[in-house]
């Protein structure tokens, strides 16, 4: 779909709106010849730009934004920084394996590191926390598969930043009869992800990486000797292409293999009026962690910097439309915020300000990939759950290092050019979501059945 600048600079998310005035660059109008082009200006495309640069400082290497960078999801998701990998631990471990788990958990660790470190060494302005993460529950269902999950994580060795609450010690940190009690998890982080996608458009832009906002790719044609990219004005022609659009890969004109990888799945957000600092002291939060429950349609949230709570999740819907489409919901936007006052009826007068949502990028078979579309000129990355934040900047190190060539304890880990099942059809795959969302949902119902709200 075009878009014109007014409506591109319009706030889609508390985070966009947050930032204040942007100035976007101008949209490719010539014809350039690259050693490397990249669809895709979020986390997971300007990571890999600057990195791939920084590696070969005399490269030529373009970004090509079809909005403005902060747009997507790298500019509307909840700024979660964590190891959270795919599905549910023991889903993970029972369609991949015990090493295979292991493998994820490691290169995760490996993600939040780096994000930290990158935001540290690069003095990024993105109110980086490294508060931690709680896993709740709220009723004894979810407790006793909580436990489980729990006991998964001391088996296979990885708890190490992890330690068991109870419902007494909930109520004590948090002030709220809801939770049951679960997992206070501490090597994880949050951010403002609109303010990091920028801070790495400038970092990109610094090593001489050249970015195109409003640049809609029309097509995409590999010849035997380069990719051809085709957009409005310009032409990109380059000897290997990197498509970095993850929810909004379906959009994207070029090889059949490439839509059928992903498939996009909506959630949405709600963000409070800043809390007084009587409000902050009624509901406890002193340490600002943040939360994901343990239904099978998550919820998440966590504090701001300026003070409010973003509510997040509780169902996740597909839609024919594309990814690009604005979808309002007002019954999830509602659901949000009765989710966060039930948790904290001392909240109950409280304003919400923002409401929003995007799509997350989901595979067939419940894990990420970077794969080769066809041959090893053209590098695709998708397939995130919602988990991106950390799990996208690291790709980035890793896609640079396929660029290159290189062979490196990165580009070993399983997801690299993995066979992922196929979604062949847009109706299946839409119909298929549908299923598995009422699945879900009766899932949840069953275990929350007992649940006052």
């Amino acid at each position: 779909m075009p878009f014109d600048q007014a409506s591109l600079l319009q706030s889609k998310s508390f985070w966009q709106h947050s930032y204040g005035e942007y100035s976007l660059n101008p949209p490719l109008t010539d014809d350039l010849k690259v050693d490397v082009a990249i669809v895709g200006g979020g986390f997971t495309g300007l990571n890999t730009a600057w990195q791939f640069k920084k590696d070969n400082p005399n490269a030529r290497v373009v970004v090509l934004e079809a909005a403005i960078v902060g747009f997507g999801s790298s500019g509307r998701n909840a700024g979660f920084s964590t190891k959270m990998f795919g599905l549910e631990p023991e889903l993970v471990l029972l369609r991949w394996g015990k090493q295979k788990m292991l493998d994820a958990h490691h290169y995760l660790k490996l993600a939040v590191a780096h994000t930290k470190r990158l935001i540290e060494e690069n003095n990024f302005q993105s109110d980086y926390q490294h508060s931690g993460l709680v896993r709740a529950t709220y009723t004894q269902q979810q407790l006793g598969r909580m436990r489980k999950t729990y006991e998964l994580f001391q088996k296979l060795g990885i708890d190490d930043d992890m330690v068991w609450h109870n419902a007494e010690q909930f109520r004590q940190d948090f002030h709220s009869e809801r939770f049951a009690g679960g997992i206070y998890e501490s090597n994880t982080g949050c951010l403002n992800p609109c303010k990091q996608v920028r801070a790495l458009k400038d970092l990109a832009e610094s090593t001489g990486v050249g970015i195109y906002e409003m640049t809609q790719v029309r097509s995409i044609e590999r010849t035997s000797s380069a990719i051809l990219v085709t957009t409005p004005i310009g032409k990109i022609t380059s000897d290997k292409l990197v498509i970095a659009t993850n929810a909004y890969s379906r959009q994207v004109p070029g090889p059949e293999r490439l839509r059928s990888r992903q498939y996009p799945l909506w959630t949405y957000q709600v963000v409070t009026e800043p809390l007084s600092e009587a409000q902050w002291e009624s509901i406890g939060w002193k340490e600002r962690q943040c939360f994901g429950d343990n239904r099978q349609l998550l919820h998440y949230f966590r504090p701001t910097a300026d003070g409010r709570i973003i509510m997040g999740g509780g169902d996740a819907i597909t839609y024919r439309t594309g990814a690009m489409e604005e979808i309002s919901a007002p019954a999830a936007w509602q659901h949000c915020e009765d989710h966060l006052k039930w948790i904290y009826p001392q909240l109950k007068n409280t304003r919400i300000d923002y409401r929003w949502g995007g799509p997350v990028s989901v595979t067939m078979d419940t894990a990420p990939e970077i794969s080769f579309i066809d041959d090893e000129r053209i590098i695709y990355s998708g397939g995130c759950f919602g988990h991106g934040v950390a799990l996208t900047h690291l790709n980035g190190r890793t896609i640079a290092d396929l660029l290159d060539g290189k062979k490196s304890e990165l580009t070993d880990f399983w997801i690299v050019n993995r066979k992922s099942l196929s979604m062949t059809s847009d109706t299946l795959s839409f119909l298929g979501g549908r299923v598995a969302r009422q699945a879900l949902k009766s899932w949840d119902w069953w275990e929350e059945k007992g649940l006052k709200r």
